[in-house]
């Protein structure tokens, strides 16, 4: 019966230890994008931007028919 107990504390620690470090990495990491706004560099910013537009190039959008 110790074997048994002594085997589920040491899960109990290791999956604690896990989760731990998982919430720890999560509450520190900083996302691209506030690095980026942190960031005053116009460069940086035109680097990371979509090179080609979603809209076609006279600018306007029209909805479509189902038919």
């Amino acid at each position: 019966m110790k074997y048994e107990t002594l085997m589920l504390h040491s899960l109990f620690a290791a999956c604690f230890a896990v989760s731990a470090l998982i919430l720890g990495a999560m509450l520190t990491a900083t996302p691209p994008t506030v690095q980026l706004a942190s960031n005053n560099s116009l460069s940086s910013i035109l680097l990371s931007a979509p090179t080609s537009c979603a809209l076609p190039p006279d600018g306007v959008v029209c909805p479509r028919r189902r038919g």
